[in-house]
């Protein structure tokens, strides 16, 4: 029971800083805010975390995990490449989407991170890329992919997806899921699919 609760104080501790990190910039928002929003006082924060620092990459650390998750699960499933692809980049999608508020503050606020913390979060990031790459490699060698450049494809499918985050509006015109299907469906045109293999896809 302590664990959950510790968890649940932490969790709390987190929502609002990727809140008013967002709003206000991390360099706009100090620990004191956080506490005000929580209606703790600073020391409870610090019970937590040591600094906002370490907040910040609380915040930001889990949608890579996430995003490098659904591409490992989904290259590990069975199926064709093109169903895997699919799949990986649908669910990466969403990740994004979920945490749309995360990862843009990764994206804006990661100069203040630690070189430890950077460090960190930059190796899962090249353990995404190299995941995404092999089962792009898998896919051009059996045919299904024309891809002339395996890394640069790679990284034009992390970026198309990454991006989203900038103009994904929950109450936009395409759903949750539509999004999900056609950036999945771009990212196959993207390794230009091959028609079997388009018809092979969920």
């Amino acid at each position: 029971m302590r664990d959950e609760i510790t968890a649940y104080k932490r969790e709390r501790i987190l929502e609002e800083a990727v809140k008013l990190f967002y709003e206000r910039g991390f360099s706009g928002t100090t620990l004191d805010d956080i506490a005000g929003k929580l209606g703790v006082t600073k020391p409870f924060i610090y019970t937590h975390f040591r600094s906002k620092v370490e907040l910040l990459e609380a915040i930001c650390r889990p949608t890579i995990e996430m995003s490098l998750n659904a591409i490992a699960r989904a290259a590990e499933e069975p199926g064709t490449p093109a169903e895997r692809l699919y799949n990986g980049i649908a669910n990466f999608t969403k990740v994004i989407l979920q945490r749309q508020a995360n990862i843009a503050v990764y994206f804006r606020e990661e100069k203040h991170m630690s070189e430890a913390g950077l460090a960190e979060i930059n190796a899962l990031r090249k353990r995404f890329d190299r995941v995404l790459s092999e089962l792009l490699q898998e896919g051009a060698n059996a045919g299904a992919f024309r891809i002339a450049d395996i890394r640069v494809a790679a990284l034009a499918i992390g970026g198309m997806v990454s991006w989203a985050y900038t103009w994904y509006q929950p109450e936009g015109r395409l759903s949750f899921d539509e999004i999900a299907d056609k950036l999945a469906q771009f990212g196959l045109h993207m390794v230009d699919a091959q028609p079997a293999a388009l018809a092979a896809r969920p």
